[in-house]
């Protein structure tokens, strides 16, 4: 029998912080792919709207990933995340900051 990995997906994983660097991550290539996209649509690039697009695709099921394990109690960013998702308009992570600020709360 082996040792839990490093991989952040793993649920044997030791560590639940270690999740973090791949939602941030993955938060980051959201909001990449969110401003290819209004480049793209500001200058009639379908190459970069195309790309904008993927991005976020991909940011998607990356942030997806990441929080299916994720306890807000215990990880996230509260009201940040929640205002950093709308001036994106990225629904999962609104949706994050608001668990993690109501879960904060809950524990104060």
């Amino acid at each position: 029998m082996s040792a839990p990995s490093d991989n952040p997906q793993n649920p044997q994983n030791p560590n639940p912080n270690q999740k973090q660097p791949g939602l941030l991550g993955a938060h980051a290539e959201y909001i990449k792919g969110a401003a290819e996209s209004t480049i793209g649509s500001l200058t009639g690039s379908q190459s970069w709207s195309t790309s904008g697009e993927q991005d976020k695709a991909h940011a998607r099921a990356a942030l997806q990933a990441a929080v299916e394990h994720r306890d807000p109690a215990k990880a996230g960013y509260g009201r940040a995340e929640e205002i950093a998702g709308k001036l994106t308009g990225c629904e999962g992570m609104k949706h994050e900051g608001a668990a993690s600020k109501a879960a904060n709360k809950r524990r104060d």
